[in-house]
């Protein structure tokens, strides 16, 4: 079993991609094989516009893809130091990414009394220190409360504004839909979107119709060339719009038709909704 399959994408410098999909879909593998820890069976893939290697690429790319893991007893600025010399990179900057993610008054305090939001944001920090043209985050919210997430989109945002592109992967559709300005959809390794976050959303949405003579009904349903999908439920169907659609003029037509709708409302798909169709595996 393949975990990621003819997966295929462009990142544009400025923006902040969201690679979304439920637990298992090949996110972090995704993640891995570009930043060199996972070895893809297959297939390429370039940085920068393949003018450098990968190699030097990785000095110009920032990541998180696992659990912040620092020394309890250090201090924020203590590790910060320790990553700077493992990376070989100057340590001035230390105080101005502690600042970027808020952790500026707890800089001297030891890492085991953070808190997990805090912990995250000090990855985040580390991650920052060598000024990093694009930031890769893997799940960087997972297992945060309310206001940690919070905290979390807040500095990512604050960090694209600067025009830093940042790549990061979850399975909320709620993170991705409000930090992220383009999204690719994963499942079972397969990418089956990628594209703007508000294309994503654009749709015509779905209508509910019920008839007495339900077969008949049906039928006509079947005969529209702007009806797509059709659920069937107890009290009629949800039938899928392949384009803009007058419920008034549905109306007209069906009652020409010999139908006389009982129900009739039209309902927009929202981005969750939209999230969920793509991602159900029936």
């Amino acid at each position: 079993m393949r975990a990621v399959n003819d997966v295929s994408f462009t990142i544009q410098k400025g923006h902040v991609y969201g690679i979304l999909g439920p637990n298992g879909s090949g996110k972090s593998t995704t993640l891995g094989m570009v930043l060199n820890v996972v070895n893809p069976s297959s297939g390429t893939y370039t940085w920068f516009g393949g003018t450098t290697t990968n190699h030097d690429a990785l000095k110009r790319i920032g990541a998180i893809i696992e659990r912040p893991n620092f020394y309890p007893s250090m201090s924020a600025v203590q590790n910060l130091e320790l990553v700077c010399k493992i990376k070989n990179i100057p340590t001035t900057k230390i105080l101005e990414k502690l600042e970027v993610v808020d952790l500026s008054s707890r800089k001297d305090s030891a890492f085991s009394t953070f808190s997990l939001g805090m912990k995250q944001r000090l990855a985040i920090a580390s991650a920052l220190l060598n000024d990093p043209e694009i930031l890769i985050l893997d799940e960087p919210t997972n297992g945060l409360d309310p206001q940690g997430i919070r905290k979390i989109r807040d500095i990512i945002q604050q960090i694209a504004s600067k025009g830093t592109t940042i790549l990061l992967a979850s399975h909320l559709l709620d993170e991705v839909e409000k930090v992220c300005s383009h999204v690719i959809v994963l499942r079972n390794g397969n990418m089956i979107y990628c594209g703007l976050v508000d294309e994503m959303n654009k749709n015509f949405g779905s209508v509910f119709v019920n008839a007495v003579n339900k077969e008949q009904l049906l039928s006509f349903i079947k005969t529209q060339d702007y009806f797509g999908s059709v659920t069937e439920s107890l009290d009629g169907y949800e039938v899928l719009l392949l384009k803009e659609t007058d419920t008034a003029q549905l109306n007209e037509l069906a009652f020409k038709n010999g139908i006389s709708l009982s129900r009739l409302a039209h309902k927009k798909q929202s981005l969750e909704d939209q999230f969920i169709a793509l991602t159900n595996n029936n």
